[in-house]
């Protein structure tokens, strides 16, 4: 695990697969939806994550396709598909523990969606946090990021990242943000750069809180 050492005004949070697990959730309905389209499962799923889902379908430019229509319909296919959600280890003693001006979640998911796996996760909503109707353009795009350091009043330079998904990752640096990359689900042969802050999980992360801001340090 390697942390930074400065601290930050703000943290900033993704979501899916960076505070709570709904990978299950989330490939069961992209499954279903690909092989109807005759898409290659496969080679499709690593595609949708940490993207905003009607970016994911307009990419594939499908003729007859409207993005927009099946978006939604996959957002309510997931939206009934939450039993098996559940939050990162540590993720929700580790929010609990931040101040609430000092935090927000930025997630490519839709607001209702995002409210919905955070309830089934025990993850308490935010204020001010950017869903995917917020911003225009969606990750890798800076926009929700930049936004989100907006809402809190701070410098996006000031606020530090968490995310596991390269699309967030990208999204963070080009808002000039640092980043620290959550672990829990990345699998097999999906390593972090080492030049990258990274952590497993949140169970061995704390934060000390001082007027000066907010810094990460390891449990002993």
């Amino acid at each position: 695990m390697t942390l930074p050492t400065r601290r930050y005004a703000a943290f900033l949070f993704d979501m899916d697969g960076t505070i709570l697990t709904s990978i299950a959730s989330a490939e069961r309905t992209w499954s279903a939806w690909a092989i109807a389209h005759g898409l290659d499962v496969a080679t499709f799923l690593p595609t949708i994550h940490g993207v905003r889902t009607v970016e994911t379908i307009r990419h594939l430019g499908l003729p007859g396709v409207d993005p927009e229509v099946e978006a939604a319909a996959i957002t309510a296919a997931e939206m009934d598909d939450v039993d098996d959600i559940e939050p990162i280890a540590g993720a929700a003693a580790f929010l609990k523990a931040l101040p609430a001006d000092r935090w927000t979640i930025v997630t490519s998911a839709p607001r209702a969606l995002a409210e919905r796996r955070l309830g089934a996760a025990g993850i308490p909503v935010p204020d001010r946090f950017i869903a995917a109707e917020d911003v225009a353009n969606g990750k890798p795009a800076p926009d929700c990021f930049l936004l989100a350091a907006e809402r809190l009043g701070v410098a996006s330079a000031d606020c530090l990242v968490f995310e596991d998904a390269a699309a967030g990752i990208a999204a963070a640096d080009a808002a000039g943000s640092d980043v620290l990359v959550i672990t829990a689900t990345h699998g097999a042969g999906h390593a972090v750069a080492p030049e990258r802050y990274a952590a497993p999980n949140y169970d061995r992360l704390s934060v000390m809180i001082d007027d000066d801001g907010l810094r990460l340090v390891e449990k002993t």
